[in-house]
């Protein structure tokens, strides 16, 4: 309670303090590019670009999630809305329209010269509502040296790989991988299984869903027994070192693997350094799709904010691809607009910004955001990698194992309050 009239003293004051100096100040508030470097940039690199042209200022106010949600809805229900902008991940925007919160962007002005990947367009409708413009995207992709493409198995070609055809399967992977181990004596595939690397990412949010459907509503089901057997299988091509690798960079510039799966901000090392051997391509296909994470940012409207034409000129101005590019270029955060990939021309950043683009616009797409589950996030993650640990290196039961596991990542969701999926 106490916290609650703190944050409505502040409200009232910056509501006063906006009312004085007039209309040529936006306050805009984030979840988003929060450290010191990151929030250096923002104000030094974009938004005095923005400030120059349009003569408006912009006070760019960093906010942890909680704050930023208290802060909000405390403004909202005050009836004394001052902030202008927000930034802020998709699970708070849904959580922001079951409180009417935001405005509904579906009658705002059109956005010309970009082209929103329609994945993220998708999101942004929130029952009903256009709750946000998608605005920066992370996520986690397969990286390849260019001399694996040598030894391709028959009947997928590079362009498969690289715009993630109906052909680029996790079938296709197998046999690739087979191929590579005949070839170099060892096998050349990847993954950062390390207890600091994230390949429990890998298998709830891209093999299980294209398996199953699901990241964990099928954890025990038929199409599952069939994935774990063909992680089994794989196991074989997959490097033995891959259970010390927490970041796959590192291996793909020594060429201890030609082929590996990472977050993108662990790909980026090897990528910037020898962009000239590493493409970015999607992850393959399952039999219920093509499995991938997405880290969705977008920018919103508080519900009856003040000056919304100046906050809709903010908006524009920070969805363009040219401030895109700035944006990935001083954080390393992806742009949600295709165009943004002519504004990096060079380097590093524009094989994985192409790479990004591609694995979100590959056809039988099936993005996943990891579920909110608070505190039990880790324990959620740890169920998977156990479970690869007893079936496939222990080779154990899957039969036994998963049934076993399932009833507790049942209960994760239940203590979470959160709807399994």
């Amino acid at each position: 309670m106490k916290k609650l009239f703190l944050v409505l003293i502040l409200v009232s004051t910056l509501f006063i303090y906006q009312t004085t100096i007039g209309a040529e100040r936006l306050i805009f508030l984030s979840t988003q590019f929060n450290p010191v470097s990151e929030l250096q940039y923002m104000n030094e690199k974009v938004l005095s670009g923005f400030t120059k042209e349009t003569g408006i200022n912009v006070e760019f106010v960093p906010a942890s999630y909680a704050d930023f949600m208290n802060r909000i809805l405390a403004e909202v229900k005050s009836g004394k809305v001052v902030t202008n902008v927000i930034a802020e991940l998709h699970g708070g925007f849904d959580y922001l329209v079951s409180e009417n919160a935001v405005e509904d962007l579906s009658n705002m002005p059109k956005l010309p010269g970009r082209t929103f990947i329609k994945t993220f367009t998708n999101y942004a409708q929130i029952r009903g509502v256009t709750a946000y413009v998608p605005w920066t995207q992370a996520t986690y992709v397969m990286a390849i040296n260019k001399e694996a493409f040598k030894y391709l198995p028959a009947g997928l070609t590079q362009d498969d790989v690289l715009r993630g055809s109906i052909k680029w399967t996790y079938d296709a992977l197998l046999r690739w991988a087979e191929n590579l181990k005949k070839a170099k004596g060892i096998p050349m595939f990847g993954l950062p299984m390390a207890p600091g690397g994230l390949f429990h990412r890998f298998l709830h949010g891209y093999i299980y869903p294209s398996y199953t459907g699901f990241q964990a509503k099928g954890f025990a089901s038929r199409e599952a027994l069939i994935m774990w057997k063909y992680l089994s299988t794989l196991n074989e091509f997959i490097n033995p070192a891959s259970t010390t690798w927490s970041n796959m960079s590192e291996p793909l510039l020594k060429g201890e693997v030609l082929i590996a799966w990472d977050h993108t901000a662990r790909l980026t090392s090897a990528v910037t350094t020898k962009p000239n051997d590493f493409v970015i391509a999607p992850a393959p296909l399952g039999p219920k799709g093509r499995g991938y994470i997405l880290v969705i940012a977008g920018l919103g409207i508080p519900k009856n904010a003040p000056n919304k034409e100046n906050s809709w000129k903010l908006i524009e101005y920070l969805t363009r691809p040219s401030t895109s590019a700035l944006i990935l270029k001083g954080t390393g955060f992806f742009p949600v607009v295709k165009e943004a990939q002519k504004e990096v021309t060079e380097g590093g950043l524009k094989v994985l910004v192409e790479g990004v683009t591609r694995q979100s616009s590959a056809p039988v797409g099936k993005p996943q955001l990891i579920p909110s589950l608070g505190g039990l996030g880790g324990e959620f993650g740890n169920i998977y990698r156990i479970a690869y640990e007893r079936i496939v290196l222990r080779k154990e039961d899957p039969n036994k194992v998963l049934p076993e596991l399932a009833k507790r990542l049942e209960e994760i969701f239940k203590e979470a309050n959160v709807p399994i999926n």
